[in-house]
């Protein structure tokens, strides 16, 4: 049995991650889309460490693009086993991969209307066709239930608590008279956070594969956190009269983001301003989690008996077209704006972005990790000007940082989540961040007592005991 590791390898965004049994059957773990500017990663999306067509089976731990962005990609390539994923997961695939299709589709349509003569046609990396297709192989499993993906091989979720129907992996391979347990943390969520259940610790394993995006840092706390939300919204949107505008995923952030401001308003908190939630992709999004109760948490439940709709209020409106989202840019109406994508590297988000950033009354609130390279991250890093859609933009709007609106667990929660492992665990591989934050992370684990922490390059292969 052997691992090679992929994907989101000393990188945040591309997991991918390829086991090969004793026997030759080969299992992918998530096929994710890398998102950011790095050069070194320039041809990552394009090619492949392995042939599609040889992949039996793929396992889904949940929907975020990072993670299932290249899946139609591997189905055009020649994959045609099953894909394995929790209900929820299956439900927001059908939407986020064909979103994603549209935006391939755009972008070579843009690239070759303004491409110059010497410039070859540049060509979508799938297609609406190819996405549509891909939902076919998809087989939905629930939580906490063993099934098998090959006679020797047992498979369980168990909710990872970081967007709805997320799940960690465990895999039981049965290679002659040895029982071999790995586990895949897939991303970690956070406990005590609105909507979903907490994430729930791995059976035993003998080797992990671990996310690590924060592993370098403690977030801030849930008082505090709403106090700072309500300082940012009163200070933005009634003392300058200005714009909050929220670049958010449109999966997960966005449906927490409205629920929070569901509650503040129903406390009577929130001030007299419209909300608006720009993106299509939220809209569909946001009628999943509706429709998947099976993943909330007591609260929300509890919450929904005096309120059936925790994601909309009177002055909160979604917006599905794109003239409704353009009257934003020009509107100077003091509001709220929740649009995608979260790292601000497309969608309806870089034209508020244009539209705004040079204006001293309005906010950017960041409330998520952005990837270096992307405009987001430069926002986050304190960029004086910034080059969107071509132009140089001066940044005059304010920007604010809340991290504790992620949904990656950080230092603490993520361990409370795997310390059990310290008895069984021979490996920890520390994937989906950067080497500035897992090697921190790195320490901290074997401080606590992991016998081996491994930092896996990108194609690096490992076999295993």
């Amino acid at each position: 049995m052997k691992i090679k590791f992929c994907g989101a390898a000393r990188e945040v965004t591309g997991s991918s991650h390829l086991i090969t049994l004793d026997d030759g059957y080969t299992i992918l773990l998530d096929c994710g889309l890398y998102q950011g500017n790095d050069q070194d990663m320039k041809e990552f999306n394009d090619k492949w460490m392995f042939n599609p067509a040889d992949i039996n089976c793929l396992i889904v731990s949940h929907a975020h693009i990072d993670h299932t962005g290249r899946i139609p990609k591997l189905v055009a390539d020649g994959f045609n086993g099953k894909i394995y994923a929790t209900h929820a997961t299956r439900d927001l695939c059908s939407l986020m991969l064909l979103d994603s299709a549209k935006i391939q589709e755009g972008d070579a349509k843009y690239h070759n209307k303004h491409r110059r003569d010497n410039e070859p046609e540049d060509a979508p990396m799938y297609t609406i066709r190819d996405a549509q297709r891909t939902m076919q192989f998809f087989s939905a499993a629930g939580y906490d239930t063993w099934f098998h993906v090959h006679p020797n091989v047992k498979v369980l979720f168990r909710d990872a608590g970081h967007i709805l129907g997320s799940a960690s992996v465990t895999l039981e391979v049965q290679e002659g008279d040895k029982t071999i347990r790995f586990g895949f943390t897939g991303d970690i969520g956070r406990p005590l956070r609105p909507i979903l259940r907490d994430p729930q610790p791995l059976p035993e394993v003998d080797y992990l594969i671990c996310e690590s995006t924060y592993g370098d840092r403690l977030h801030e706390g849930a008082p505090s956190e709403l106090d700072h939300f309500l300082r940012i919204i009163h200070d933005t949107c009634v003392q300058n009269k200005g714009k909050l505008i929220i670049p958010a995923f449109s999966v997960g952030r966005t449906q927490e983001i409205a629920y929070m401001l569901d509650q503040l308003h129903q406390a009577g908190k929130l001030p007299h301003i419209p909300v608006y939630i720009d993106s299509p992709l939220s809209v569909n999004a946001t009628e999943v989690f509706i429709q998947h109760p099976e993943c909330f948490d007591d609260e929300l439940h509890e919450y929904m008996l005096t309120d059936e709709n925790p994601f909309g209020f009177n002055s909160l409106f979604y917006i599905r077209d794109t003239e409704g989202s353009k009257q934003l840019n020009t509107s100077q109406q003091p509001c709220i704006i929740v649009a995608s994508s979260g790292m601000m590297n497309a969608g309806r988000i870089k034209h508020h972005l244009a539209n705004n950033i040079e204006n001293e009354r309005n906010t950017f609130l960041m409330v998520g990790y952005c990837s270096p390279g992307t405009l987001g991250a430069e926002l986050r890093d304190g960029a004086k000007q910034i080059r969107v859609f071509g132009q140089n933009k001066k940044v005059l709007a304010n920007v604010e940082i809340m991290d504790g609106f992620s949904a990656h667990g950080d230092q603490s929660e993520m361990f409370d989540v795997i310390k059990n492992q310290i008895p069984t665990c021979k490996k920890v591989w520390l994937v989906h961040g950067t080497e500035e934050r897992q090697v921190p992370w790195q320490n901290f684990l074997l401080e606590k007592g992991f016998r081996e922490v491994g930092i896996p390059a990108l194609g690096e292969e490992e076999i295993l005991d």
